[in-house]
């Protein structure tokens, strides 16, 4: 074949003096393209002649029936398709060799005696294409009529892939054209964009028309050998027949001009497909984000539930272990053979444990209370000078006993703080009774308030044994209890949990820093109070 054989029509859009953008289309868009023209000739009724080549399927052909239903108007569509389609989708590799060697002519051409008696019994008209033709990687729609002229060319890559995705928007010229075929070949991404051309330009139109009977007159030239001598005589009288039938319904219908009211409808029913399309995707987006929050509030409650069923069983494990010792140590005290000293131990052992299991019961009903919801706008106006030297006066006499060395510095003109009294005075001594517990004899421990711009600083700072860095995360977790105690059995392990909720509860927030061997300090920033007034209320 010569070189005019082989130029497809994408390449002729790319051969004017300007040349239509270039654009990447997803065959989705390219129905979509199809599909809205042909409705705007349904809905305007506009009589127009259509040539198509769409990729094989009924749902790529329904706005055609369509229009081919619409009565009260002329028109005519030749439908174009290769003699042996391969069964393939659009993002499917295609090979370019055909196996169908022996050309033969269609039942509808070897039945047909006159083209117009056939266009007239259908509007539809079916035109095969040899294998191997130069569209055959290809589609088009050209719509021609009085109103309207236009062309879609959409060109088939191999294959395409997202790195060279730029370039191809970049190509007007043939030769620029075939080096992205190329590496669109090249690429191992099977996923395909069409390249597409849009154009109103007519006399582009025309030559593309043109070139469609050169393809047609280029089917039988290359057949004559093939064919019988009646079926070459049928084939050349469909040849001239089908080309002078299109071009006199093409005069026919010869544009008036532009058409400004027919545009402004296709521009407003553009803008009006994009718009639905928004409202479409956004309501997507809405319905993909409230699945997300379902899930997202889902995973919560199964948190919740699986956290709650972890607390149930650690306060069953941590209520029934000083029953077991309390329980223990009665049995021992029934022996007819127990001496008074061992009496004592183990009546001092029931105590203690008796001690610990009314502690941890205290601690569940404070916890139970705290989950309750507090306004914090209705919390009163607290200064530290109040509660917290109290508390460490308390204390003074535990901390000489154990040889520790207690101080406390407080300035009575700190700002008031928004806290229940109650409130601070269960944070002092949770933190001030670690303090003193995890530190040895000899040691320090002090406590220091100070203004720290909307919130007020209080310091427990001590000399004990430390926190090892794995163990700080887990300090406030409930029932967690550090191990470097020597009497870690003592406590219920939900005193600094509370101490955080507290806290939480009033708008607070508490840190440690720590060194094993060398002692903690846990810093409590309380928001100072702020009045109606000050809040704007």
């Amino acid at each position: 074949m010569n070189s005019i054989s082989e130029t497809s029509l994408y390449e002729l859009a790319l051969q004017g003096e300007f040349s239509p953008p270039a654009l990447q289309l997803s065959p989705t868009s390219f129905k979509s393209i199809n599909d809205f023209l042909i409705n705007l000739l349904i809905e305007q009724k506009i009589p127009a002649v259509v040539w198509a080549k769409l990729p094989r399927g009924e749902t790529w052909r329904a706005a055609l029936d369509q229009y081919a239903d619409v009565d009260e108007i002329s028109k005519t569509i030749y439908l174009f398709a290769h003699q042996r389609e391969e069964l393939e989708e659009i993002s499917t590799t295609h090979s370019d060799s055909s196996t169908d060697t022996q050309p033969s002519l269609s039942p509808d051409i070897l039945e047909m005696s006159n083209v117009a008696e056939r266009v007239n019994a259908t509007p539809i008209f079916p035109v095969q294409l040899a294998p191997g033709n130069a569209l055959r990687r290809e589609y088009f729609l050209i719509i021609w009529s009085a109103q309207l002229s236009i062309a879609l060319f959409a060109h088939r890559p191999r294959s395409q892939s997202p790195k060279i995705a730029d370039s191809l928007a970049s190509l007007d010229t043939v030769s620029s054209y075939g080096q992205a075929s190329q590496l669109l070949e090249s690429n191992s991404d099977r996923k395909q964009l069409l390249l597409a051309r849009c154009s109103f330009d007519t006399t582009l139109i025309e030559r593309a028309l043109h070139r469609l009977e050169q393809i047609l007159a280029g089917i039988m030239q290359s057949d004559e050998q093939a064919l019988q001598p009646d079926e070459l005589t049928i084939l050349q009288t469909f040849t001239t027949e089908l080309a002078t039938h299109w071009t006199n319904q093409r005069l026919a219908l010869a544009p008036n001009g532009l058409n400004v009211r027919l545009i402004e409808q296709l521009f407003g029913q553009t803008l009006q497909h994009q718009e639905d399309l928004w409202q479409r995707n956004n309501t997507y987006r809405k319905q993909a984000e409230g699945a997300d929050s379902l899930r997202l509030q889902n995973e919560e409650l199964l948190d919740t539930l699986r956290l709650k069923d972890e607390f149930l069983n650690t306060v069953g494990q941590e209520l029934r272990t000083p029953l077991t010792t309390i329980k223990t140590a009665l049995s021992l005290l029934n022996s007819p053979t127990i001496k008074l000293p061992q009496r004592q131990r183990y009546m001092e052992l029931i105590a203690k444990e008796c001690d610990r299991q009314s502690s941890l019961i205290t601690s569940l009903l404070d916890l139970v209370h705290l989950d309750q919801v507090v306004d914090q706008s209705a919390l009163p106006a607290l200064r530290l000078s109040d509660v917290v030297p109290g508390v460490v006066t308390t204390y003074q006499p535990v901390a000489e006993e154990k040889g520790i060395q207690l101080v406390y510095t407080v300035p009575e003109d700190l700002l008031p703080v928004a806290c229940m009294s109650n409130w601070l005075k269960q944070i002092v001594i949770n933190l001030l009774h670690n303090a003193i517990k995890f530190t040895p004899t000899g040691g320090q421990v002090s406590v220091r308030a100070k203004q720290q711009g909307d919130y007020v600083q209080l310091e427990i700072r001590d000399t004990g044994v430390g926190i090892a860095p794995s163990e700080v995360p887990k300090i406030f977790d409930r029932f967690y209890r550090v191990r470097q105690s020597a009497d870690d059995s003592s406590g219920a392990g939900l005193g600094l949990t509370i101490v955080q909720q507290l806290l939480l509860h009033c708008g607070g927030s508490i840190s440690v820093k720590s060194r094993v061997g060398e002692g903690s300090t846990f810093n409590v920033l309380l928001p100072v109070y702020k009045s109606s007034a000050d809040l704007g209320l």
